[in-house]
């Protein structure tokens, strides 16, 4: 039965008093009075023969029966809103505007190359890169899609691989190898300097390594953290120590002779980068444009 607009009105209030989890800002927010809000949920709620949220004088819940109803008039509107989108797309020509948190690595290897063909096809497409290396909710964040190792993407999103998967290398200059020696084995790397990594969700990276059905993950020391791959990479070309990232970003390095694979038998190979968004939205065309260009262009093989 379809709904009646004083109906859709009150669904509409429940979800934002759910969301701000207090009447007073709810209120703010629609510029209506927390008293008449209140009348709303009351007669929504006897309505519906059910207690949807559990309210004191400090704080505002849903309960069990209120978030799932707030889950399913939340996706509800997603769905609507990309319709909405979708459709302003094609009005306006595919305009419109995308928002995408992406690590720093993928930053360079993927969209940097492909920046400027992606401009020159969709001038109407305004594209906003957040560039953090730290893992955020991008749904909660407000943005359309994240750009993440495939193997740190949450199960309940969308991921589209667009690179092959990423090959991890150990790397020195040649300077500290010649003074510090070469390890053979990945457990040698307890008696080097290396520069370990800080990961987007806080803790230490093992550097992880493989040779044919062989697998070792060392817990690696050293007096270098780092959470940023060009400062590492650095630090290894001036003989701070050992080096562990993405064979690519160390590939011009390595030609000049900067710096030197090590345990090259031992090398990781690890989940593609891809391109994730929440599986409750329709995918918006400005990010499905993005999409197809990286595919296109291919910049990393």
């Amino acid at each position: 039965m379809p709904l009646k607009r004083g109906e859709i009105h009150e669904l509409s209030i429940f979800l934002v008093i759910v969301q701000y989890r207090s009447f007073r800002k709810a209120a703010d927010h629609l510029e209506l009075t927390a008293s008449a809000l209140s009348h709303s949920i009351k007669a929504l709620e006897a309505r519906l023969g059910v207690r949807l949220l559990n309210r004191t004088s400090r704080s505002v819940a849903p309960t069990a029966a209120g978030k799932a109803l707030a889950e399913k008039i939340s996706a509800g509107l997603d769905l609507i809103n990309s319709g909405l989108d979708e459709l302003n797309g094609h009005h306006r020509g595919a305009a419109g505007s995308i928002r995408i948190n992406v690590l720093r690595d993928a930053a360079s290897l993927l969209l940097r190359p492909v920046l400027p063909v992606f401009l020159q096809r969709f001038p109407n497409i305004e594209l906003e890169i957040a560039v953090d290396d730290h893992f955020v909710d991008v749904t909660a964040e407000g943005f359309d899609a994240g750009l993440r190792y495939g193997g740190t993407i949450p199960e309940d999103m969308i991921a589209v691989p667009l690179s092959p998967p990423l090959k991890w290398v150990a790397v020195g200059s040649p300077d500290y190898l010649d003074r510090h020696g070469r390890p053979e084995l990945p457990k040698d790397l307890h008696s080097h300097d290396c520069i370990r990594i800080r990961t987007g969700r806080g803790q230490i990276y093992k550097w992880e390594f493989e040779r044919g059905e062989e697998r070792s993950e060392i817990d690696v020391p050293g007096a270098l953290i780092s959470g940023e791959s060009d400062l590492a990479i650095s630090a290894a070309i001036g003989g701070a120590g050992l080096s562990y990232c993405l064979e690519q970003l160390a590939r011009p390095h390595l030609a000049a002779g900067r710096l030197e694979v090590v345990l090259s038998d031992w090398a990781s190979f690890g989940p593609p980068l891809s391109i994730y968004y929440s599986s409750r939205r329709q995918l918006p065309f400005g990010v499905d444009a993005l999409i197809q260009v990286i595919r296109e262009l291919s910049p990393m093989g």
